[in-house]
């Protein structure tokens, strides 16, 4: 049993809760005005885990035949046999149940609107096969955790976390087309859809440097509507040097870091974004 909960914890790349995770983070002490109650934060990390959880591995489901088709992803735990596809259905719908508990514990807003959450988070793993802007449903599916964070907090949704969950979305795309890149042929023997086989990779790579500016831009109006101080801003710059240091790494012939591009800057870029967050608000709360 040990051994299935960790290939489980693989495949999902449990790991990577780490990339919206630290926004959500951000949204709810700032929505708090300083950390939010232990309650709120343990039942915010819930459903955070749950929905994302619930989201990977029906995403491992949904695309169990492409995965066995390509050889990035055949040796992956379903179609190399290590999970059932029952198993997963099970943990899957154990995580959604988790996700829709923990939203009932938080408030009556959060409940009413977690079954269109996982319409969103669930509903991306089918958007490659009719879409070029999957990257951007992948996007809304990660960004709408700022925003729920914020209803955790207070009970309502204003419009300051929308600005910073469309930051999150053009921050997820971006780096979801570089990734993209490396199945750019596979997609095109599958007709599936993504906006490098659309307009080809050095423009598809340009759309992501677009996106990524317009993260910049959209951290930096959150910044300005929640009266944010001078370490917010030196954060924002943090995130932009990151993001370009990110688009310098992959090239449309040279792919070869796409995953230092992909993991590592982004979890440095959306860790480094809450602790500036929060040692502003530390320092703004104390001058007060």
């Amino acid at each position: 049993m040990g051994s299935k909960v960790l290939t489980v914890l693989q495949m999902i790349k449990f790991e990577h809760t780490v990339f919206a995770l630290p926004f959500a983070l951000t949204s709810a002490v700032i929505a708090a005005n300083g950390f939010p109650s232990w309650r709120t934060l343990l039942w915010i990390l819930v459903a955070m885990v749950g929905a994302r959880s619930s989201a990977m591995a029906f995403n491992r489901i949904a695309d169990l035949h492409y995965d066995r088709l390509n050889p990035r992803t055949a040796k992956r735990a379903l179609p190399t046999g290590l999970l059932k596809v029952g198993d997963v259905w099970l943990f899957t719908m154990v995580s959604a149940a988790v996700f829709v508990l923990a939203s009932k514990m938080l408030n009556p807003l959060a409940l009413a609107l977690s079954p269109v959450a996982l319409i969103v988070i669930l509903g991306y793993s089918y958007t490659k096969r009719f879409t070029s802007l999957s990257h951007l449903v992948l996007g809304l599916a990660l960004g709408i955790a700022p925003a729920g964070a914020w209803i955790a907090v207070t009970g309502r949704l204003d419009f300051a976390p929308m600005v910073l969950s469309a930051a999150v979305m053009f921050w997820t795309a971006g780096f979801d087309i570089i990734y993209s890149l490396q199945d750019l042929e596979f997609d095109r023997k599958q007709d599936l859809f993504s906006i490098p086989k659309a307009i080809g990779p050095s423009r598809g790579l340009l759309v992501s440097r677009v996106f990524h500016l317009a993260t910049v831009g959209l951290l930096a109006w959150f910044g300005y509507l929640i009266g944010a101080g001078n370490v917010y801003w030196i954060g924002v710059a943090f995130v932009g040097i990151l993001l370009g240091y990110e688009q310098s790494l992959v090239k449309p012939n040279d792919l070869s870091k796409v995953n230092v591009a992909f993991f590592n800057t982004n979890g440095f870029v959306s860790i480094g974004y809450f602790i500036f967050s929060l040692v502003d608000l530390v320092l703004r709360k104390a001058a007060a």
